[in-house]
């Protein structure tokens, strides 16, 4: 076990930076070299207020081509065997699919209707997709890129971000404009309750052993800790204001949360349920969030700013700004850090 200690205000020499990233992440992580053939190359970062995605070569952190794409696409997810990554276009009704290594468009699927934020249940037998705009939720029955929709289940305005139970039986849905959440029965797609929230709730991520769920509130400054089972808040804790979502570090300890109205990021221990630590002066607008495979980098788009920063995390400061297109939402790059 080790402790992490927030060393974001200080000055730091280089030695102290590594006993930071020791106290992070472990000596075997720093100590093992990094294998640069697993080193990701290119970073994918959907445009979407201009239909389009910016391809990054990540070495050298230059825009390298801009991809057209579907009207506003926000969010985006690797199929199961790692071949393909969906681009969500919520306006264009539909999901583009390109090679999650190349950025090259390989195929279309058509009448996916207002596809915000989508998601694989774990077993990948199921299929999400929450319509934003259009006040529903779609499951589909799912065999890789081939969707069936099973039913869609209008909950209430502004159908946010998903979470998925470890067995693949609940879909966890945030009402943004409703401030609240629901559990959908994925078997029978139906609503099993609902539960009220702070203001605008948003981003979900649910703590090792599905033990607790964690919901960003973008109206608030919080986030709320739910034990699901029993339908009980257990805490908040206070991030920054417009506590959005959510990226996990990839050790089962730590996730981080971007706060977009204070331009700042949170990382949270989710065994204590305390923030341990702030990633400050940011452009505007941190939103989704991706961390490379040896747990060093930190990639947050900024919706505000136009723009996608980089960010040292054993030292918690921002590296470098690499312009975007408008709105950037969704960023993505393989190999990366677990998921957990």
């Amino acid at each position: 076990m080790y402790t992490f200690k927030d060393y974001s205000n200080l000055s730091t020499p280089s030695a102290l930076i590594t006993a930071t990233y020791l106290a992070l992440l472990g000596a075997s992580a720093v100590q093992a070299a990094p294998d640069l053939k697993t080193e990701p190359k290119l970073a994918i970062v959907l445009n979407s207020g201009e239909a389009s995605v910016s391809l990054i070569d990540m070495p050298t952190r230059t825009v390298i081509k801009t991809v057209p794409v579907g009207k506003e696409p926000h969010h985006l997810m690797m199929t199961s065997d790692k071949k393909t990554l969906l681009v969500a276009n919520a306006v264009s009704n539909d999901i583009d699919l390109m090679s999650p290594t190349t950025g090259e468009l390989t195929g279309k699927i058509p009448n996916i209707i207002d596809p915000y934020h989508i998601g694989y249940s774990p077993n990948h037998k199921w299929f999400v997709a929450n319509g934003n705009r259009l006040d529903r939720v779609d499951v589909y029955h799912a065999q890789g890129t081939d969707l069936k929709l099973a039913k869609t289940i209008k909950l209430g305005k502004t159908p946010s971000h998903i979470a998925f139970t470890a067995d693949s039986k609940i879909a966890f849905v945030t009402l943004q404009d409703s401030n609240d959440f629901a559990a959908i029965d994925l078997e029978t797609q139906t609503v099993l309750w609902k539960m009220p929230t702070g203001k605008m709730p948003a981003g979900l991520w649910m703590t090792p052993g599905d033990q607790y769920l964690l919901i960003g509130n973008t109206g608030e400054d919080f986030v709320q800790v739910i034990d699901w089972r029993n339908r009980k808040e257990i805490k908040r804790i206070v991030t920054g204001k417009g506590a959005h979502n959510f990226r996990p570090l990839g050790d089962k300890k730590h996730v981080f949360l971007s706060n977009r109205v204070a331009a700042t990021i949170s990382m949270l221990n989710m065994q204590t349920l305390e923030k341990v630590g702030d990633i400050t002066g940011l452009p505007a607008g941190p939103d989704d969030m991706e961390v490379t495979p040896d747990g060093k980098t930190l990639w947050v788009t900024l919706r505000f700013a136009k723009k996608v920063g980089v960010i040292d995390i054993p030292s918690l400061k921002l590296v470098t700004v690499i312009p975007v297109g408008k709105s950037p939402h969704g960023v993505f790059f393989t190999p990366s850090a677990a998921w957990e």
